[in-house]
């Protein structure tokens, strides 16, 4: 995804749907991307959590062993959780579908909760 690809994406997600250009801008260029083939472990329960990710395309599934909990499609984020308290992963999460993630470590999270309180308001009402 080139950057204009990136913001725009980003402006359709309820999280970041509110934030000013130039900061949904700051985000997409710091955001990384990477791609995961249907069936790979994105991160583990237990783990410790760094980051969060956005599903720009596919879908992620959420789970706890066997047990699904939540079946994510493209546009959905996760993993906010674990950079916001600094617990570890309370579940796993593993491509359902080939997936390209967005991925937004925990200093650059931080920061955009710092200076966008839309998105810290966004947030509280997930």
């Amino acid at each position: 995804m080139i950057l204009v690809q990136r913001i725009l994406f980003l402006k359709n997600v309820p999280l970041f749907s509110t934030m000013p250009p130039d900061t949904l801008a700051w985000v997409a260029e710091a955001a990384d991307e990477t791609s995961c083939p249907s069936g790979q472990t994105i991160f583990e329960k237990g783990s410790e959590g760094d980051s969060m990710y956005v599903i720009a395309d596919g879908s992620v599934r959420i789970h706890d062993g066997d047990k699904t909990l939540a079946s994510l499609p493209q546009g959905a984020f996760f993993g906010e959780l674990s950079i916001l308290d600094g617990e570890t992963r309370s579940a796993s999460a593993s491509a359902e579908t080939d997936c390209l993630l967005l991925v937004i470590r925990q200093d650059s999270f931080r920061r955009i909760l710092s200076k966008q309180f839309d998105v810290t308001e966004n947030l509280l009402k997930i």
